[in-house]
């Protein structure tokens, strides 16, 4: 689909006019919005509007990496947009001349639609295409804030554990979290890279009165990669604090096992030896022989039991990993 919009020199605002009229000398500037265009609508980007081969290309190609290229009658942007939940980026291109503007995006991009519904005010309509721009610009990197405010959320919830979530699924979700935090990055630092070329490229003399505008969005993406890089790091401790803590368990599990195996080995060697059914084993006929094995079984049992729990071998029993976590928590 096609939308059209054309701005006469008295500010008038024109919806879905033919192409042709676009080029009528009463038209000050327009936007034309190839919205999830056809293979005939995408072939008007040479055909009508004569762009460069090369930025065709790469509209029509897969995903490029956001980007600024300089022709003689206008600028070649690439923006990407954030899918939903999903974070896969999603391109929006942009042919940006002194009287128009045209955006071309295979996928329904919200930031457009919204910046589309805003070109009904006068304000917009008098500011021409570079605002429009900026209007879009801006609006895609405000996009990229609640995928990462929800992202705080969950990993505020992860560190707190107030469902008391088993271990594995928590570092499931830590690198679940890791691998969103992946996909924004790949997103959000290009385009500040591109913010960075806008603000200080000589060859955008027709942007300098708007050179704070871009500023502003320049602070939003350094804000965003700030974000990224701290929540990165929230999650390599979380992670390394709940790997750490798993081991401890494990630590204290085995050592558990270990003490209980050890306590039954001499039980089991002294029941090895009265189970060899020799004849000439004295304690057989002995009248309290079983029962004073039962009896120096139960003190060694005991005894070893006993040492072992005095030097910690019984973490588990007391319950000191629960402790551990409930710090953790705090």
């Amino acid at each position: 689909m096609i939308r059209t919009c054309a701005i006469t020199k008295e500010f008038e605002i024109l919806h879905d006019v033919d192409l042709t009229f676009v080029n009528s000398p009463d038209v000050s500037w327009y936007w034309v919005d190839f919205h999830e265009p056809t293979d005939e609508e995408s072939d008007l980007l040479a055909s009508f509007f004569h762009f460069h081969p090369l930025a065709i290309e790469d509209c029509l190609e897969y995903v490029q990496r956001p980007k600024l290229d300089f022709y003689d009658r206008y600028l070649f942007v690439v923006l990407h947009a954030i899918a939903g939940m999903t974070l896969e980026a999603e391109e929006v291109d942009l042919f940006v001349g002194q009287n128009f503007i045209v955006s071309f995006h295979k996928s329904p991009i919200h930031a457009v639609d919204e910046v589309w519904e805003r070109l009904k005010h006068e304000e917009d309509v008098q500011q021409g295409p570079f605002h429009v721009m900026y209007r879009l610009i801006d609006k895609l990197v405000d996009d990229y804030f609640p995928p990462l405010y929800h992202i705080e959320d969950v990993l505020n919830d992860l560190e707190e554990n107030t469902n008391n979530e088993p271990i594995h699924d928590i570092i499931e979700k830590v690198f679940d979290i890791r691998g969103d935090l992946s996909k924004l990055r790949r997103t959000i630092v290009p385009m500040r890279d591109l913010l960075y070329r806008i603000i200080h490229s000589d060859r955008l003399q027709r942007m300098k009165e708007r050179q704070l505008y871009f500023h502003d969005i320049y602070d939003h993406l350094l804000k965003l990669s700030e974000m990224i890089e701290t929540n990165r790091e929230i999650t390599a401790d979380i992670r390394d604090s709940y790997l750490s803590l798993n081991s401890n368990r494990m630590n204290n599990i085995m050592m558990t096992f270990t003490a209980i195996t050890t306590i039954f080995m001499p039980l089991t060697f002294i029941a090895g030896i009265y189970g060899m059914n020799f004849n000439y084993m004295p304690e057989l006929r002995w009248k309290y022989g079983y029962f004073a094995v039962l009896a120096v079984m139960a003190v060694i049992g005991m005894t070893m039991f006993v040492w072992f729990k005095r030097n910690g071998w019984f973490q588990l029993l007391k319950g000191d990993w629960t402790e551990e976590e409930r710090k953790r928590r705090r």
